[in-house]
């Protein structure tokens, strides 16, 4: 039973975090490149971070580190690059906003989740995933001056919506399924002991 238990648990740090952490340095450097080739760099270069990060810690496990540095780094990113589309004015505050509602809804959960202590961990979704390709198909189209970048932004907060009412259904489920757990639990507990208490 011990050995077992050791072997479930996760390492603070793997590899697939080193890809991860990548993302830090790219959203700092972000808000400062103006070129627009550079700026296509920096965004190929997140995807690809996001990408085999993700690769690697489905083949060889993930990490405790990884559960919050992994979503701190997609946020930071997007947060980075969004609010320097913000500055050029090519998209309204508004539509800023709604591309990237996803990631502030998703970071006042775990704020909330915290503060509560009541941690949910949740797969990663459909969803989810299409929001963050939209984001990064509206940041290329920022960079390219595209009339698509619009459309793509109103696409993003579209999925958007549905992602956070996607993981609010799940999350609900999550709490209900351990909380009938929890109960079950108690039940047979308070049973075992009963029965204790009549031999």
């Amino acid at each position: 039973m011990g050995l077992q238990r050791e072997e479930q648990v996760k390492p603070w740090v793997t590899r697939a975090d080193l890809l991860t952490a990548l993302r830090l340095p790219l959203a700092a450097a972000f808000p400062f490149v103006h070129a627009p080739a550079w700026q296509l760099v920096l965004v190929s270069a997140a995807a690809a971070s996001d990408f085999f990060d993700g690769m690697l810690a489905r083949r060889y496990g993930s990490s405790r580190a990884g559960a919050v540095l992994d979503p701190t780094a997609d946020k930071l990113f997007m947060a980075a690059a969004f609010l320097t589309v913000a500055r050029t004015g090519l998209l309204h505050p508004l539509e800023i906003v709604g591309v990237i509602g996803r990631d502030i809804v998703a970071t006042l959960g775990y704020v909330g989740a915290w503060l509560w202590r009541r941690p949910t961990a949740l797969p990663a979704r459909a969803g989810g995933k299409a929001v963050t390709v939209l984001q990064l198909l509206t940041l290329v189209a920022f960079i390219a001056r595209s009339p698509l970048v619009r459309p793509l932004a109103w696409a993003t907060t579209a999925v958007g919506l549905y992602a956070i009412w996607d993981y609010g259904r799940a999350a609900a489920r999550g709490g209900a399924r351990a909380g009938a757990a929890g109960t079950g639990a108690g039940a047979g507990a308070g049973a075992g002991a009963g029965a204790k208490a009549e031999r």
